[in-house]
């Protein structure tokens, strides 16, 4: 009988190695320090999600329909598989923080291209953002 490698260890939760291979057929073994995918070290509950995910080519609305749940909690589940992935999910601060930046920045490059301010005064106030 087959089963899953653990992702994780059950003792200090840190990430595993792979140290050993072998081939079934031949009985060769190979000793190393291997890394497995990192979808490998997802739970099976995220795989699945993933796996409908996937099928429903991203749309929310229909992962929705297909598992029977909220769109807060398919925005959770995903936020989930993305930080175990080893993603950062970005803050509603943060996020909040580079649309102003990039609103800036617009602002300016549009009052450079009007002519109400020279080029060297739109480069130090991109510079400042």
């Amino acid at each position: 009988m087959k089963y899953k490698a653990p992702g994780k260890c059950p003792v200090c939760g840190e990430k595993l190695s792979i140290t050993k291979l072998n081939c079934p057929k031949c009985t060769t073994t190979i000793e190393g320090d291997f890394h497995p995918c990192e979808f490998c070290r997802l739970p099976d509950d995220d795989l699945e999600f993933i796996k409908v995910f996937i099928k429903c080519r991203g749309n929310i609305k229909d992962v929705e329909k297909e598992l029977g749940i909220s769109y807060p909690t398919v925005r959770g589940k995903l936020d989930t598989v993305i930080k175990g992935l080893g993603y950062e999910i970005p803050s509603k601060e943060l996020i909040k923080e580079k649309a102003a930046i990039s609103a800036t920045r617009n602002e300016i490059i549009d009052q450079l291209s009007k002519g109400e301010i020279s080029s060297k005064e739109a480069t130090e106030r991109l510079k400042n953002l």
